[in-house]
Parts: structure tokens; C-alpha cells; sequence
């Protein structure tokens, strides 16, 4: 028999010890309070995609805070259509729903709402579980396996409306067998003092409710705020040569040098230009010297 056929065996569907399910009655109490951001919280055993979910109430007029986690995600998405997908219980996968118009942010400020969720994602769990993580421009989280960084994580955000859905996936226990390429990593392969996902998920979504009330209060400005010099001083892509792949094709190369006052990538090409990148896959082509 092996371990996955065993009752509490790794490989268990519903019955993994070591990935106990979260408590939707619980996260409830902690979370959701009168005056806070979250306003509800909703924990489904699979879902497509929370941040499709989550879109679609958004649509129907649910409130800014509402809060969509899944143990299980079946289609999950990241960046230009690329999934994600994780055995159950093994990360925490959920979306929330924004409405910063509602507080006076300009519009044109809110593309700053993935690099927030960034910042405080990965400022939470390096406290939380006790392992130093990195921000990779524009939406990726990074730790540390075994001397080579591994994205653990990534961010989408959606507009939809007057409202902004973000979703947050991050891989928390899964073993290196589980990686879905070798070039991925986890909390627990990064050496996490706990992968215990309950407080992990606290730590986070109470870190950007945080990030969010000061983005809020100076009217999304990031760098009133202190988001733009929290972001700067946790990107590993900032001091590095990349290289920039453009959506539509076409590439740039250079070193990143800055985040700009638009969460753009600004990049030192040959001959001294400083070009600014909005989207795009970075590749980093050295390490940081």
C-alpha cells in the first residue's frame, strides 16, 4: 500500500493530516468585523476560479471586501491566460473584491492594486511562516529553494466595472514531487517554521486590508503612501539585467533601475535610454551582484 492509499496519506483527496481544511466559521470571526474591509467571506471545496467567481458577483453588485476562497482550484488563471493548478488544500487560492473609486482613488492609480497585494502578501508570510520572500515584477512571489529562487506565488487582478478583483495563489505544502515544474517552489521546500494555512491566510488578507486603508487614505498615491519604496526595496527584479517580453512579441533588455510612479518597470538599455515597461514576462538573466 502506498502512502497516498492510507487513510491521512499524502495523496488523500479529503482526508490529508497534514492539509486539514480551513473553517469558513472561523475565518468569519477573526475577518469579517463592523468598520473592517471584509464584509464576507465564503470558503467552496472546488471552484473553477475564484477570481471568475468572484467577477461574476461583482457584476450583481456584491459589496468591496467580499472575500472568495477555494481549497481547490480546477482552472485557475494567472497572467495571459496561464493556470494554476495544485492538489486540494495544498495553498491558499482566493480572490477579493475592491471598489476604490468609492474612496476617491483615481482610476489611473488602481493598476497599483497587484504590486499592493504583492507587498502585502509577501510581507505577511516572510512574519507568518518565517521565510524571507521577494516580489518578482510585476505579480510573481519568490523564495529561496535550496540556493535558486522559485516562484511560489502570483497575483491577477481584473477590473470589472468600478470594481477590481484580485486573486492571490500561493503554493504552501506542496513537496517537490507535487511542483508542476521544476523551476516552482513552495513555503514548506523553502524551509516555513509552519504551513499551517489558517494563519497564513489571516496574516495575508489582514496585510493588505492594512496596505489598502493607507493606499485608500492618500488616495492611491504610492508614493504618499509608502508603497512604491516598500515595493522597490522587496523587488529581486530591481538591480538585475532582464529581459522584458512584450505582450504582442517583441523583447527589451536592460537593467531594471526603478518602479515608477505607474508601477511601471523602468529599464537602463544600451545607450543610456531609461524605457519604461507596463506589462510583460521578465526573464532575469543575472544575479543580483
Amino acid at each position: 500500500m502506498t502512502p497516498s492509499d492510507t487513510p491521512g496519506g499524502r495523496g488523500g483527496r479529503w482526508s490529508d493530516l497534514e492539509r486539514p481544511p480551513l473553517v469558513e466559521a472561523a475565518l468569519r470571526r477573526a475577518l469579517v468585523r463592523p468598520g473592517g474591509l471584509w464584509t464576507e467571506l465564503d470558503v467552496v471545496q472546488a471552484t473553477g476560479s475564484t477570481n471568475t467567481d468572484l467577477v461574476t458577483r461583482a457584476a450583481a453588485g456584491a459589496p468591496e471586501g467580499a472575500v472568495l476562497v477555494a481549497e481547490e482550484q480546477t482552472a485557475g488563471r494567472g497572467r495571459l491566460d496561464r493556470t494554476w493548478t495544485a492538489p486540494p488544500r495544498s495553498g491558499l487560492f482566493f480572490s477579493v473584491l475592491l471598489r476604490p473609486g468609492a474612496a476617491g482613488v483615481p482610476g489611473e492609480r488602481w493598476g497599483w492594486l497587484p504590486l499592493l497585494a504583492g507587498v502585502a502578501s509577501a510581507g505577511a508570510l516572510s512574519r507568518a511562516a518565517g521565510v524571507d520572500t521577494a516580489l518578482k515584477w510585476p505579480n510573481d512571489l519568490l523564495v529561496t529553494v535550496e540556493g535558486q529562487e522559485r516562484k511560489f506565488g502570483g497575483i491577477l487582478a481584473e477590473r470589472t466595472g468600478d470594481a477590481v478583483v484580485i486573486g492571490v495563489g500561493l503554493n504552501i505544502s506542496l513537496h517537490a514531487d507535487e511542483l508542476p515544474v521544476p523551476t516552482a517552489g513552495s513555503l514548506a521546500l523553502a524551509g516555513a517554521v509552519s504551513t499551517d494555512r489558517d494563519p497564513l491566510l489571516r496574516a495575508v488578507l489582514r496585510s493588505i486590508e492594512e496596505w489598502y486603508g493607507e493606499w485608500r487614505r492618500f488616495e492611491g498615491d504610492p508614493g504618499a503612501c509608502g508603497l512604491q519604496e516598500t515595493y522597490a526595496a522587496g523587488c529581486a527584479t530591481l538591480g538585475r539585467r532582464v529581459r522584458a517580453e512584450l505582450p504582442g512579441g517583441g523583447e527589451r533588455v536592460g537593467e531594471a533601475v526603478a518602479i515608477d510612479g505607474d508601477g511601471r518597470l523602468v529599464l537602463a538599455t544600451e545607450g543610456g535610454v531609461q524605457e519604461p515597461v507596463s506589462a510583460g514576462d521578465i526573464v532575469h538573466l543575472r544575479a543580483v551582484s
